[in-house]
């Protein structure tokens, strides 16, 4: 072999790389480019007058922060030129061959959604407050967070968690039974616990021994527990809701003095039990993860069984003891619906959460921190609509609806980048 073709076949791979890179840039380009005119189409189409005034604070803090009065349309206007130059800058740098900096994806996303906020609430009486969309946000993240960890923990382990809707649902409805029947919220959350488990067991059980199709085994699982949790319900729950159907809810357990710092106060330090332990639960499972031996041959599981086989790690009990940890987690994003939520079980209340949670999976590259954060996104979309329906806003509620499912397709089809899943994630492992 002659030393230009040993050249060549050195340089495929990188130019294959290259090719990638390049495909995905114009992908974060070209969705910015479909935001940025559908942004301007919206501000031509349905011009709004008048100011918007911005609730910063809230009564009890330490200081009041006077009320934020913005004309609506300037400010709208100038958002979206903020939003054309970000787009200019990422095609420029993406037709250089270079690619698209985070900080510009997050300055756009700021100022599409100032200008929007201000396009919004133009002219209406009340105020639009800050906290409450923030609070609300990280309130509506909590099924999103636990749910994407608990598929992180089962991929990385190399089984595909596509019954995360499954697992939630399933523990909603066993939270809200057992709250019910013990007057005691934190019953209920650890009957969550157990049934988010049972459900991951019955995923492990045909995925992990059986090697049925991964996929198919969630799917499966979904519509599964969506059809007995609605016989269950109109069958039993119905028929005596004050004894079964009445649960008892974790009330907000606000932290002194940090509870009455300005903004972040209310939004951090004045929520129920389960959301401070999605703060505790995301830096311990990436420790977990990256700094212990379990998370160790998790991991390696999830890359290469047969080589973790080889130096004496049982793949298939590695990959139980991930699956039934990944059900539990889950489960306590479940048990938000019934014991802080709302105060009953409703048919099939998470409405899609669990695939929005797997997509937090794919658009955070299964990293637990990362999924958090992407979960925290889908929570802010999904409380919007409840903000602007509050203001009195000009959007049909149909639009509001579809928001956090646009922001879920816009997440992984450009603005994710290039991600790679665990190299033996979906493949069963036969020991030959």
């Amino acid at each position: 072999m002659s030393a230009d073709q040993r050249t060549a076949q050195l340089d495929a791979p990188l130019s294959e790389t290259t090719r990638t890179v390049t495909l995905v840039s114009w992908k974060s380009a070209g969705v910015l480019l479909a935001v940025t005119a559908l942004y301007a189409l919206l501000l031509v189409a349905v011009p709004h007058s008048g100011d918007t005034r911005f609730l910063l604070s809230q009564r009890g803090d330490f200081f009041q922060i006077p009320v934020i009065v913005l004309p609506a349309a300037p400010l709208a206007w100038a958002c979206g030129a903020v939003m054309l130059a970000a787009t200019a800058f990422v095609v420029l740098r993406t037709a250089r061959g270079s690619r698209t900096p985070m900080w510009v994806v997050a300055v756009f996303a700021f100022a599409g959604l100032t200008g929007f906020l201000a396009w919004a609430g133009a002219g209406s009486p009340r105020d639009l407050s800050v906290v409450g969309l923030l609070g609300g946000a990280v309130l509506w993240s909590v099924p999103f967070v636990y749910g994407a960890l608990g598929g992180v923990i089962g991929e990385r382990a190399g089984v595909i968690n596509i019954a995360i809707e499954s697992q939630l649902l399933g523990a909603a409805f066993t939270a809200g039974i057992v709250s019910s029947v013990t007057d005691s919220a934190l019953i209920g959350l650890a009957a969550a616990v157990l049934a988010g488990a049972l459900v991951s067991l019955v995923l492990g059980l045909f995925a992990i021994t059986y090697h049925v199709n991964q996929v198919i085994v969630g799917v499966v699982l979904n519509v599964l527990v969506v059809g007995l949790t609605s016989f269950l319900y109109s069958q039993v729950l119905q028929d005596d809701a004050a004894t079964l159907n009445s649960t008892t809810r974790f009330s907000s357990i606000p932290i002194p003095v940090l509870s009455d710092i300005p903004v972040l106060g209310p939004v951090l330090f004045d929520q129920p039990l389960l959301i401070y332990l999605m703060f505790l639960a995301v830096p311990a499972v990436w420790y977990a993860l990256n700094r212990t031996r379990w998370g160790l041959r998790l991991r390696a599981v999830g890359e290469h069984p047969k080589a973790a086989d080889t130096v004496g790690i049982d793949v298939v009990r590695t990959r139980y003891n991930a699956v039934l940890v990944a059900g539990a987690v889950a489960g306590l994003g479940g048990a938000f619906y019934t014991t802080v939520y709302l105060s009953q079980f409703g048919e099939n209340m998470t409405g899609g959460a669990g695939y929005i949670a797997l997509a937090a999976v794919i658009f955070g590259k299964w990293d637990p921190v990362r999924a958090a954060f992407a979960g925290l996104l889908f929570g802010f979309a999904s409380n919007l609509q409840n903000v602007l329906s509050v203001v009195g806003s000009p959007v049909p509620s149909q639009f509001m609806l579809m928001v956090p499912y646009v922001v879920t397709l816009l997440a992984v089809a450009g603005l994710v980048g290039r991600s790679r899943p665990p190299a033996a994630s979906g493949e069963p492992y036969i020991k030959g």
